[in-house]
């Protein structure tokens, strides 16, 4: 009985630390769909002068989940009447960063991002767009490096830290 509980609590410490691997993963990989979708929606505004209702949802067919549900639902916000735009931001990105592995880092560079839209020319827009990904992108090498340093030591610290607790409570 002894040893089924071990090899079970073995099993759960290297869930873990697959899992903490994991979310080092999505974050990268959510994080390069975010800028991808901020260089869909500049191509979009910049070619076709389309509302943002249209761009969002152009947006959400081509990027993958979490972030194409962030512009679902801007898109679907604003097939209502909207008195503040930045409102249905911010709730968005709430939503957001509950389903995906984003951190606050990245919603404050997104809200911020969120502000600015629809309130300026396309110009301007432009810029702010250009500056949302340059951010981005550094916090996406950051995150990539992260991934490299960690992503390995979880799975093992996941396997190691197990055996070490069942080895001290034998």
């Amino acid at each position: 009985m002894k040893i089924i509980g071990a090899l079970i609590f073995i099993m759960m410490t290297t869930w873990i630390g697959y899992d903490w691997s994991l979310q080092l993963q999505k974050r990268t990989k959510q994080l390069r769909s975010l800028i991808y979708s901020l260089q869909l929606m500049e191509a979009e505004m910049g070619y076709t002068y389309a509302p943002l209702q249209k761009v969002f949802s152009s947006v959400h067919e081509k990027t993958t989940e979490p972030v194409s549900y962030f512009y679902k639902y801007l898109q679907q916000a604003l097939t209502e009447s909207v008195s503040d735009f930045s409102e249905v931001w911010e709730h968005a990105l709430e939503k957001l960063l509950k389903q995906s592995a984003l951190k606050q880092e990245e919603a404050a560079i997104l809200s911020q991002f969120g502000k600015n839209l629809g309130n300026h020319t396309f110009l301007q827009q432009e810029k702010h767009i250009h500056l949302t990904m340059h951010h981005l992108k550094e916090i996406l090498n950051n995150a990539t490096d992260e991934q490299h340093k960690y992503e390995r030591m979880a799975k093992s610290l996941g396997v190691l830290a197990g055996i070490f607790i069942v080895l001290l409570l034998y």
